[in-house]
């Protein structure tokens, strides 16, 4: 069996690119042209998973990540490991205990996707923020020297941010009558939202790096092409309804209840936890998310080109 690249979470949303990127950089790669890839998925039967077997290269391999053992990172010699993992509040335990079985079994080098830098910290209020300060500490201690990784600190995600404006936009294409237009973003404050695929080819080139080293315990913030703000969004609605849209909701964190009530309201999750969310939010209205903070080296490897213009448009089309 050849040296592997581990992609968990093949099917999310940073996963697809990095998967589709991955095996077209190691074909050019010296060091790592007889590396195989390994996308993992909870359901090879689902269509991404599908498309993704079609990859030349990538293997498709049915397995929950939260169950994988250094026994079986050894089995598959995965020297190479993505991570994008959940945000559920027992998410520390989980990837803490994917990171230990990496270093019992030797993997080299991992990259994960982390959150907004600025909330990375221990004192956040929201409680998913504090899980990814606390692996990058555990992460940067010194029972893990061994463990090379990078954490990835993108900002807001394009889709996220665009959810409920897509689905303004479609309602009003069906009904011809308009909602109420409700936005995460504020009016004016700048955020350089990001695409999250582009997250995922940015990843694809580090894990493709022949030595990692420059990169181990970096952690890169990035950013789409450009700064947007709630008013630039509305004027986007605007240009596809064909009117003015005649109530808008910024800073809106009603999405919160929708979160409770389907996902965490029949388990015993703390609803004060799951709703302190909403603290994430307030570091982008307060202008501090800008593509000002992208990372010089995002830029100089993988520069993200996909506008906030271009991504809704292909929301749209889906």
């Amino acid at each position: 069996m050849a040296p592997t690249i581990l992609i968990v979470g093949a099917t999310g949303n940073t996963g697809q690119a990095v998967v589709e990127t991955l095996p077209k950089l190691l074909q050019s790669s010296n060091a790592l042209s007889d590396h195989r890839v390994i996308a993992l998925t909870r359901s090879s039967k689902s269509p991404v998973a599908q498309r993704l077997a079609k990859v030349p290269g990538v293997e498709v391999i049915e397995k929950n990540w939260v169950d994988i053992t250094s026994d079986w990172l050894r089995e598959h010699q995965i020297t190479r490991a993505f991570i994008a993992p959940h945000n559920d509040p027992n998410a520390f335990v989980e990837e803490s205990t994917f990171h230990i079985a990496a270093l019992d079994a030797g993997v080299k080098y991992v990259v994960r996707i982390s959150t907004t830098a600025v909330n990375v910290r221990p004192d956040s209020p929201a409680y998913y923020t504090r899980t990814h300060w606390a692996i990058e500490a555990l992460l940067s201690s010194p029972e893990f020297t061994n463990l090379q990784w990078t954490s990835l600190q993108p900002n807001t995600f394009s889709a996220f941010y665009l959810a409920s404006t897509v689905e303004f936009i479609k309602q009003y294409r069906k009904t011809g009558k308009q909602g109420d237009l409700k936005l995460i973003a504020s009016k004016d404050a700048p955020v350089g939202v990001i695409d999250s695929s582009e997250v995922g080819v940015f990843a694809a080139h580090l894990l493709s790096q022949e030595d990692p080293f420059v990169h181990n315990k970096a952690k890169y913030v990035l950013n789409g092409p450009e700064d947007v703000t709630g008013q630039q969004t509305v004027d986007l609605v605007e240009q596809y309804i064909g009117t003015k849209v005649e109530k808008v909701t910024y800073q809106d964190t009603s999405f919160l209840d929708q979160i409770w009530e389907y996902q965490y309201a029949a388990t015993n999750q703390s609803k004060n936890v799951i709703y302190s969310v909403k603290h994430a939010l307030v570091t982008a209205w307060e202008g501090k998310c800008s593509v000002s903070t992208t990372s010089k080296t995002v830029l100089e490897i993988a520069a993200p080109k996909i506008t906030l213009a271009e991504t809704l448009k292909g929301l749209l089309e889906e």
